[in-house]
């Protein structure tokens, strides 16, 4: 059983109002050294397999197929 994590985050050029809403309350409680925030999704996964890369090779098919939408994410595969 190996654990696999999923980051999914919104491509550079889509607008992130959800980002956007986290940065402005920051700044409202004084954080205003922070410049830009992107919010994202994590999916954590256990995942019979083989092998560690094997299990990386499923999570990175699941994520491409139904965990990221690939019009306006990109996703990135990490072993936890």
């Amino acid at each position: 059983m190996y654990k696999i994590e999923v980051l999914v985050h919104l491509k550079p050029d889509i607008l992130d109002p959800q980002g956007k809403t986290v940065q402005n309350s920051l700044s409202k409680l004084g954080f205003k050294d922070v410049k830009s925030v992107r919010v994202g999704k994590s999916i954590e996964l256990e995942i019979e397999a083989g092998s560690q890369d094997e299990a990386v090779k499923i999570a990175t098919e699941m994520a491409g197929k139904l965990l990221s939408n690939p019009v306006m994410e990109v996703f990135a595969v990490r072993p936890k």
